[in-house]
């Protein structure tokens, strides 16, 4: 294909993602009160429970096989790949510029995880219905690109609650606990110097743990008294009985280190791993729609023309096209966010945009290049090739607004980081698709 012709082919497709963006940002604004902040914030519940669990659980189910999933291994690794090498680049970046310790973890977040959603959703399907697409029939393409896009984003929505969720919470509870001590150490420092500066009065003194109080003689008559009944109490209760059990040192031993490695996982499973952000709706879906594709009884029943149970998958796929314009419309207006307000250098977010659009995009050409080389990538398959590349260059993952929101720290910060990031995407992601399509055509 000509250079110019697959230019056009990227434009075209990220001029839509641009326009359904400006549209959510537009309708946002104050001045018309059409997409408030309850207004998104219901929709957000809305595709984050519904609309997007079933397009993947749809998408999935209609395209994976048995065979194909085990083809499409390398693409876990891929997707952890980009998340380690933007992980360094954020180390590297927060070893130059100084950042505070509570956006520390947004700022290694923001180079880590990439949008592995709607992004695809919309890019895909739109290079699939070109006439210029390198990728073959649009019917073929469109199915095997949602569902790599399907599953990119199951993925994705994992190592984002395993991976990110912790990197921020460890970054804003270190420093909270920093916090802790130092008001607790004030409080302390605080009671001294106002017991050293009050006069010495008699209820002063009596205070002093140097001076104990005169025992008063009663007060050892009532406690003689008082054990004397307890001892009679007891001379009427019943012995029980004592049965006695042996244990050998290598019994006790064995004990102590069962014992020790159940706290251990259960201490690592309640401080690293929150299983209820984990096992999203969108992985739960994922779930579902790998093992129906998988089981050859599931998938005979319930997808294809000829399937008994087809209305399940015609209601699913209905449910799940309201996703793509939903989400990209959330996106749109929650960038506003943007304009407020920010304590994070101009420096810190010119980095990031180097990290996600320059650095990132070059790793995954070597990554995928190599792959390509050693054979854990099929030369045939060119799309595959393609979303892959494609992970390794888009803006930061909407969900870590999400996140910062639980925590309630760095909320301006991350939508000024969107605001960058995002702004940029279509102008970035173009050249980069253009190039990733000379690479794979």
């Amino acid at each position: 294909m000509k250079f110019m012709n697959i230019f056009i082919v990227s434009l075209m497709a990220n001029l839509k993602l641009l326009l359904l963006t400006g549209v959510g940002s537009f309708i946002a604004l104050d001045r018309f009160g059409i997409f408030g902040e309850q207004a998104r914030k219901h929709m957000n519940i809305i595709s984050f429970f519904v609309f997007t669990p079933a397009l993947i659980a749809s998408k999935l189910a209609e395209t994976i096989t048995f065979k194909s999933l085990v083809m499409l291994w390398f693409m876990p690794f891929n997707v952890l790949v980009s998340f380690i090498i933007g992980s360094f680049f954020g180390w590297i970046l927060l070893k130059f510029i100084t950042v505070p310790h509570t956006l520390r973890g947004l700022v290694l977040g923001s180079c880590a995880a990439g949008n592995l959603g709607n992004i695809f959703f919309i890019i895909i399907p739109s290079i699939c219905k070109d006439r210029g697409s390198p990728f073959g029939a649009t019917d073929i393409c469109n199915t095997h690109g949602l569902a790599y896009a399907s599953l990119s984003m199951a993925i994705g929505t994992i190592y984002l609650w395993l991976y990110v969720y912790n990197m921020i919470r460890v970054a804003v509870s270190q420093r909270s606990d920093v916090v802790v001590s130092n008001s607790e150490e004030e409080i302390e420092a605080n009671k001294m110097k106002s017991i050293d500066s009050s006069p010495k009065s008699p209820q002063n003194i009596s205070r002093d743990s140097s001076i104990t109080p005169p025992m008063n003689p009663n007060s050892e008559m009532c406690s003689q008294l008082q054990d004397n009944m307890d001892k009679l109490e007891l001379d009427h209760q019943p012995e029980p009985e004592c049965v006695v059990v042996t244990i050998t040192p290598d019994e006790k031993l064995k004990q102590t280190l069962v014992e020790k490695i159940q706290l251990q996982v259960k201490d690592i499973a309640t401080k690293y791993l929150n299983m209820e952000t984990l096992f999203a709706p969108s992985t739960v879906a994922a779930m579902i729609g790998i093992i129906i594709g998988i089981v050859p009884p599931f998938r005979k029943l319930i997808i294809g023309d000829s399937a008994r149970l087809r209305v399940i998958e015609n209601s699913t796929s209905l449910l799940g096209d309201a996703a793509i314009p939903t989400t990209t419309l959330i996106l749109g207006a929650n960038l506003i966010k943007g304009l407020r307000k920010s304590s994070l250098k101009i420096s810190v977010i010119i980095s990031i945009v180097i990290v996600r659009y320059i650095l990132l995009p070059i790793t995954g050409v070597i990554v995928v290049k190599a792959a390509i080389h050693f054979g854990l990538i099929h030369r045939s398959d060119s799309l595959y090739q393609y979303v892959l590349l494609l992970q390794f260059t888009i803006p930061p993952a909407m969900q870590i607004g999400t996140i910062t929101q639980l925590f309630g720290i760095g909320e301006s910060e991350c939508s000024v980081i969107f605001l960058s990031t995002y702004a940029l995407a279509p102008v970035a992601l173009t050249l980069w698709s253009t190039l990733f399509l000379r690479l794979v055509a």
